[in-house]
This record gives C-alpha cells, sequence and structure tokens, in this order.
C-alpha cells in the first residue's frame, strides 16, 4: 500500500513540474539518442509563447502588461490600385539617373473581361529572386518607353516572365514585337492566350 502511494505522490509531482514547464523549455530538453534545440527570443515573444500554453496566473499576469496584439493579415485584392510614389522634382538642373522609379499604376480594367488575344513576352527568366528583379527592372523598362500598354510581371511556374500588352490580332502584337526589339529585347515573343479587353 504504501508503494502505491509514494507511486501517485511521484507521479503527481512529475505531472505538476511538466505543466510548471514553458514550452520552449520542453523542447529544449535534452533526450538521449535525439538532437537538441536552442532557442533565442526576445521576452515578449517568449511571454507571447509561453502564456499561451501556461494555464497559471502568473504567466497570465506577466503578458497582462506586455499584450502583443498580432497586425492585420494584410488581403490580396486584385481590384486595389497600386502606385509607386514618383521622385521628387529637384530644384537645380541636375539629371535624373535612369534607375530612377517610374510611376506604375495597375488596374483592373472596369467592364473588362477575358477573349483569347496576344501578348508579347519581353522576358522569361527562372524562379530566382534576381530573376524577379530583372523581370521587374524590364517591366519598368518597358513602362517608360510605353506608359499607354499594360505591363504584366507575373511568376508563371517555373518561370519569372513580363509580358506586354492585350492585342486583339497578331499584327498588333507584331508592332509591338518589333518595337520590343529595336529596344534590346531580341529574345522577345508573341504568344496566345487570354487577354483582358474592353468594348
Amino acid at each position: 500500500m504504501k508503494k502505491l502511494i509514494h507511486i501517485i505522490m511521484l507521479c503527481a509531482g512529475i505531472l505538476t513540474s511538466a505543466s510548471a514547464q514553458t514550452f520552449t523549455q520542453r523542447i529544449q530538453q535534452k533526450v538521449d539518442g535525439m538532437g537538441t534545440v536552442t532557442i533565442h527570443e526576445s521576452d515578449s515573444i517568449d511571454q507571447l509563447v509561453n502564456s499561451a500554453t501556461l494555464g497559471n496566473t502568473a504567466a497570465k499576469q506577466a503578458t497582462a502588461g506586455n499584450r502583443v496584439t498580432p497586425a492585420a493579415p494584410a488581403t490580396a485584392n486584385p481590384h486595389a490600385t497600386a502606385t509607386t510614389t514618383p521622385k521628387p522634382v529637384a530644384d537645380d538642373d541636375t539629371e535624373e539617373k535612369d534607375d530612377a522609379p517610374v510611376e506604375i499604376t495597375k488596374k483592373m480594367l472596369v467592364g473588362g473581361y477575358k477573349v483569347q488575344g496576344y501578348r508579347v513576352q519581353a522576358f522569361a527568366g527562372g524562379n530566382s529572386r534576381k530573376d524577379r528583379q530583372k523581370a521587374e527592372r524590364i517591366g519598368n523598362d518597358i513602362k517608360a518607353s510605353f506608359p499607354d500598354e499594360p505591363v504584366y510581371v507575373h511568376f508563371y511556374s517555373p518561370r519569372w516572365i513580363c509580358r506586354v500588352g492585350n492585342y486583339r490580332t497578331y499584327e498588333e502584337a507584331h508592332q509591338m514585337l518589333v518595337s520590343l526589339r529595336k529596344m534590346g529585347f531580341t529574345q522577345s515573343t508573341i504568344v496566345k492566350g487570354k487577354i483582358t479587353v474592353t468594348d
């Protein structure tokens, strides 16, 4: 009978000490035959992570004064207008750099609908950050030269691409192809697909 009482008290002690451990303490425990985890975090992150797992009032009181509110999630709104801020004009007569940001506005066409048509693909790269930056730079260059033409920089798996225009006929797309090749985009091609038009 004494052994049973000792086992019950031992189990109660183990449960009490296990519940007193924080989440990060449990993760960082050393277990034979397994790897180790080391966590470096600020006090606010420690309170945020560990207060959710501790049921005691001490942890709740510790985080009550330093309550962390999560940021509102960013929503991807396809109808939103995104613009880059144009560079302010200097008072003196200095020339602007060639890599100055160009004002770009992306809008959904009001009353637009999808039909089969053509676009001119000016760039098709890989899936790296460098390829993304190159696609965006090419898109900005084209938008600076042809401000009335829509420019699309998208990731179509597995590559970043830059396409120009919404052309109903092959001939219209060919005119843009010739213009882009004159700008130095010799690998430009015409691609057939869904385009957005208004009528």
